[in-house]
């Protein structure tokens, strides 16, 4: 059983996920090659072999104008798919697997897949965000986006069972659930009392990280409205900002600073490594995971908390995140896009004796679980151990 893994992507949640998924195939006994940036995220390549042979995702792809901008990143998705195509063709790949499915100019690299695909090769894709509604461009090029993201594939994978929208029919397209595993961290991690005094956090005040990527889904801005009503809670940003038309953090502080809650937010807006997690969510006593109605994915920031047992505070559209948090108590649902919501799921968690099932979270939602279900729905005439 081999597989040419895709992992462009070297940062943020979805590189996290390829270099478990992948480390987990190999210990599945899938011979895993990993297709990926130089930058990728160091993993047990004993289990799965590192192919740096893709350009990394730089500054450059995030700097001047929009225009500008939009150039860099279609030519770099440009030359990812057609390298992955290359690499096919020339050393014989059967079965290839994309870490995350993506749309965006899918019309001008597809066709090379497309061509695989009919010769035999047997494509999958983890289905990270099923609906699709970021919009690249006018309405027409992202419907036909979308369709030709999706034309090649033979399976998707995703993370509760959904109908996907595939942008046009695509009625052999097999459609797996498998579970988004827990993140671990090896690195040391200090106490509350430590991690507090290095974040600048005195006093024992309740603190509540927001942590990742800061954009507009997450509602920082009712999460800060409903502060203002809670005055025993304090809130912890952690996470580096995205530049491509979303709120920039100052929009936040200067939010925090007119409802007078100011001195209850702490910013570390910054890139956190890996040896800094552990900080992070040692001083925190819960995690917030607010998310609009229109997110209906799962949270890769949930996952690490069930590492360090920090109940959540959460909010979603129907998707494996509200799935999750109410199958294992593993903090407070409330109704998406409400301050007033929020400041209620706020205090309770203040009041409540919340015992999360984590146990049974981390035994049924392994990286394990999910390599062998790939690797049966991938090689269904192998056998994996």
């Amino acid at each position: 059983m081999r597989l040419l893994y895709f992992a462009p992507l070297s940062h943020g949640g979805l590189a996290d996920y390829a270099r478990e998924q992948a480390s987990a195939l190999g210990r599945a006994g899938v011979e895993t090659e990993v297709l990926c940036a130089p930058s990728f995220p160091a993993y047990d390549e004993a289990a799965a072999r590192r192919r740096p042979m893709l350009a990394d995702f730089g500054k450059e792809t995030a700097e001047g104008g929009r225009i500008a901008r939009a150039w860099r990143f279609c030519r770099m998705m440009v030359g990812h798919h057609r390298a992955l195509a290359r690499i096919i063709r020339k050393e014989g790949h059967r079965h290839v697997l994309l870490g995350s499915y993506a749309e965006y100019f899918a019309p001008l690299w597809s066709p090379a897949l497309r061509r695989l695909s009919r010769q035999g090769v047997v494509f999958g894709a983890v289905v990270h965000d099923p609906v699709r509604d970021a919009v690249l461009g006018p309405w027409k090029w992202h419907r036909r986006s979308i369709a030709d993201g999706y034309s090649f594939l033979r399976h998707a994978f995703v993370h509760e069972d959904v109908t996907l929208d595939t942008g046009r029919p695509m009625p052999d397209l097999k459609v797996t659930v498998i579970p988004h595993g827990p993140y671990v961290f090896k690195t040391a991690v200090p106490d509350r009392p430590t991690a507090r005094q290095r974040l600048g956090i005195t006093g024992d005040a309740r603190v509540l990280l927001a942590f990742g990527h800061i954009r507009d889904n997450k509602n920082l801005d009712i999460v800060i409205r409903a502060l203002a009503h809670v005055p025993a809670l304090h809130l912890l940003v952690a996470g580096n900002e995205l530049s491509s038309g979303q709120r920039r953090a100052s929009w936040y502080r200067e939010l925090a600073g007119e409802l007078g809650v100011a001195d209850r937010c702490h910013w570390h807006v910054r890139f956190i490594a890996e040896n800094e997690i552990g900080t992070f969510f040692s001083a925190a006593d819960y995690v917030s995971l607010t998310y609009g109605s229109g997110f209906r994915s799962a949270s890769g920031v949930l996952s690490v908390s069930s590492q360090f047992r920090k109940p959540c505070l959460a909010s979603s559209g129907p998707g494996p995140l509200r799935t999750l948090v109410r199958k294992y108590g593993l903090g407070v649902w409330v109704e998406p896009d409400s301050a007033e919501a929020v400041g209620r799921g706020m205090r309770q968690l203040l009041v409540d004796d919340i015992k999360p099932r984590w146990e049974d979270y981390v035994r049924e939602n392994s990286w394990d679980e999910n390599a062998h279900i790939v690797a049966r729905t991938l090689f269904p005439t192998a056998t994996t151990p």
